[in-house]
């Protein structure tokens, strides 16, 4: 059945919020057509970074080109993972505008066993092999079926080696959507699962550079070096989908 926009945009401001969402004056309910903006969204500022048809706007990493291993399917972005189980050589970039502070919206899910992220502030060059050398990352991964035991700073829905997830009651199986949520401000960041905020912190607070100073990133000079910078996709090596990706520009 056909909706006209009217329609569309009251169910849009009408679905309903998780008590954690409603605190924080936002949600991560989506349009119920998929990888189009409401009008409540448009007059918010948000744009669409994926149309459900095309790779539009997206391109390889340090590249010019929109690699192989990914795909259009039944209206999602899926990376075939045809990297191998690699860390770099099959991630994508927006590479249309670079953001600094922002708040980004996306449906993803993943393959059994898989693993993937959402990056931003990455910057290009001919010395970063892939986005995690300068990008932080909102992990993306199979928390409930993957082959080995997760340390809590690899987790679902973590800032990857720098802040712990608390995911606790929002976890899907493999294959499953999700809803993702990341606000980014030097007042304030936090990431969000399925209505449920997972991490927050304040990016270049003394806390943060503790972190950013030691364990993995102290052998990446570069992370975190720019304050703005592109949105990236990770191919991990494993199947992984994306849709309604959104973001609005603080």
């Amino acid at each position: 059945m056909l909706l006209g926009a009217a329609a569309v945009g009251m169910l849009f401001a009408c679905s309903p919020k998780s008590s954690e969402n409603a605190a924080a004056g936002d949600s991560l309910a989506v349009s119920s057509i998929d990888n189009v903006l409401s009008t409540e969204e448009q007059a918010e500022g948000w744009m669409l970074l994926f149309d459900g048809k095309s790779m539009q706007g997206w391109r390889a990493f340090n590249g010019d080109t929109t690699p192989a291993n990914w795909i259009i399917e039944e209206g999602a972005m899926k990376g075939l993972g045809a990297t191998g189980g690699e860390d770099f050589g099959g991630d994508v970039v927006y590479g249309a505008q670079e953001f600094e502070e922002f708040e980004l919206k996306f449906s993803w899910k993943i393959s059994e066993g898989g693993n993937s992220g959402v990056f931003y502030h990455v910057v290009e060059g001919p010395a970063y092999k892939a986005p995690y050398y300068t990008g932080p990352e909102y992990q993306v991964i199979d928390q409930l079926g993957f082959a080995q035991p997760l340390e809590k700073w690899q987790s679902l829905a973590g800032d990857y080696a720098m802040y712990e997830p608390d995911f606790e009651g929002v976890v899907k199986p493999a294959g499953e959507w999700n809803e993702s949520k990341i606000t980014f401000s030097e007042t304030g960041a936090s990431y969000w699962l399925n209505g449920k905020q997972t991490v927050a912190f304040i990016p270049y607070s003394e806390d943060w550079k503790e972190k950013r100073n030691s364990g993995k990133w102290n052998d990446f000079p570069d992370y975190k070096i720019a304050r703005k910078g592109l949105i990236a996709l990770q191919d991990h090596g494993d199947p992984v989908w994306f849709k309604n990706i959104k973001i609005r520009p603080l």
